[in-house]
């Protein structure tokens, strides 16, 4: 298959992910007013063409333009695997020596940005196969995101995420390993400041016992079932 062939089947592939990742389309219409990542997709893939033969400034207007329409701000120079879905989109931007894998799902107000000014070295990140992206996540500097991965929304990722995990907060921990075959299931990331701000709470429950009650055997025992669930927490945090 020569690359043009290619690049058409890529595109190809492009328009029918919202059938495959959103049950909310209803006709292909729709595909025109109201999948903006689709279209940044689409655009890219022309943009990175060119800039790869060395029209980096006509692939930079490509981007330009399109990034007018849709509001997503991707680099013709970063590399983008097949079957990418941008869901929504607004906000998303990718930077230049960023690659992302294939069957990646990302959501709104997501970043793969860079924390270094030097040129000519990987500034983004790598995010491989099957990960999804969380929105309005950031994911900044050289680091990896592992294969079937989730990073929470509103995340923060500064460093590495291993393969099958999920990570959460800001700055980002790992508190999950082990994949989870549902694709989203953003309902059951963990709430890490509720966990803790609800240990604080039962901590001072039991000073107040202390002051009040008195009795020495309860305090004991409540003090030992909330150290077992400082211990679940300590886990959870450190992955």
């Amino acid at each position: 298959m020569n690359s043009e062939q290619s690049l058409w089947k890529q595109i190809k592939e492009d328009f029918t992910m919202p059938y495959t990742c959103d049950p909310a389309i209803n006709s292909k219409v729709e595909l025109f007013f109201n999948y903006p990542g689709v279209w940044a997709l689409v655009s890219y893939r022309l943009a990175h063409k060119v800039y790869k033969k060395g029209w980096k400034t006509f692939g930079r207007i490509i981007m330009g333009i399109s990034q007018i329409f849709t509001n997503i701000d991707i680099h013709p120079a970063c590399e983008i695997g097949r079957r990418v879905f941008i869901d929504h989109g607004f906000g998303v931007v990718i930077g230049q020596t960023a690659k992302v894998g294939n069957d990646v799902l990302i959501y709104q107000q997501v970043t793969i940005g860079g924390v270094s000014l030097e040129r000519g070295i990987k500034r983004h990140p790598t995010v491989k196969d099957r990960v999804v992206v969380g929105g309005g996540a950031k994911i900044l500097g050289n680091i990896i995101i592992g294969e079937n991965s989730k990073v929470g929304a509103n995340s923060v990722v500064i460093h590495d995420v291993p393969a099958n995990s999920t990570a959460i907060g800001i700055p980002a921990r790992v508190i999950q390993k082990g994949r989870d075959k549902s694709q989203l299931s953003h309902n059951k990331l963990p709430d890490i400041n509720k966990e803790l701000f609800e240990y604080i709470i039962k901590r001072l429950n039991i000073l107040e016992d202390v002051f009040e009650k008195h009795d020495e055997e309860i305090v004991i025992q409540k003090d030992q079932e909330l150290e077992k669930i400082y211990e679940t927490f300590l886990k959870t945090i450190k992955g």
